[in-house]
């Protein structure tokens, strides 16, 4: 699969939020997969790594005093407290990357998302629900990474964060990882086909219907 000509000098940035074992990493890593020129961002975070998980690839990982003193050095585009583990979105990164005209997605929470959202008004929002409360809890018990306190604490931040879906751009249900996926990258594919992206492509065709 080939990509499009490029439209645009800046890239899009997509911000996609879920609640807590709803899939979203595992998605944006299919979604870089299929879709072409379009990168995941790496975060940040204060927590320890798990099992199968790799610096520089996964997150980056950082002690948490180091941590600290980035975001008081305001080095971070967002960051946020997620069940007591630090996680955020360097800056400087971000700005170059889009700036070179790579199209980024961010996998954040809802926190972060609003902060990204206030700085970066042109970023799009995709929110991903899962099937419904009792899926969730399945596959939260599932993964065996919590034990019931902390399970049961997720999914109290699920309801909350559920209801903040209706502030994003767009909203998916991954009930099928390979439907999921395929619509996120309908919603990719249609915000490149946008007509202030592609305004340039436009003026260019126009041009040859001249005279």
């Amino acid at each position: 699969m080939s990509s499009s000509p490029p439209v645009s000098d800046r890239g899009l940035l997509f911000v996609v939020s879920a609640p807590s074992g709803t899939g979203k990493t595992t998605l944006v890593e299919r979604l870089v997969q299929v879709v072409p020129a379009l990168e995941k961002s790496r975060s940040y975070t204060s927590r320890a790594r798990r099992p199968g998980e790799l610096d520089g690839v996964d997150y980056n990982f950082i002690s948490r005093p180091a941590f600290e003193a980035m975001a008081r050095e305001d080095t971070f585009l967002e960051w946020a407290d997620v069940f007591g583990d630090w996680y955020g979105t360097g800056r400087g990164d971000t700005e170059v990357r889009l700036a070179s005209g790579t199209d980024l997605v961010l996998v954040i929470d809802v926190q972060g998302a609003r902060q990204v959202r206030a700085r970066l008004t042109d970023s799009v929002g995709i929110f991903v629900l899962p099937p419904s409360q009792a899926v969730l809890e399945a596959r939260l018990r599932r993964r065996c990474l919590d034990a019931e306190p902390a399970i049961a604490r997720r999914l109290a931040t699920a309801r909350s964060e559920v209801s903040a879906a209706g502030s994003y751009d767009y909203v998916v249900v991954n009930d099928d990882l390979d439907r999921c996926v395929a619509e996120m990258a309908g919603i990719v594919t249609a915000e490149r086909a946008r007509l202030r992206r592609r305004r340039r492509v436009v003026d260019a065709v126009s041009m040859t219907f001249d005279g």
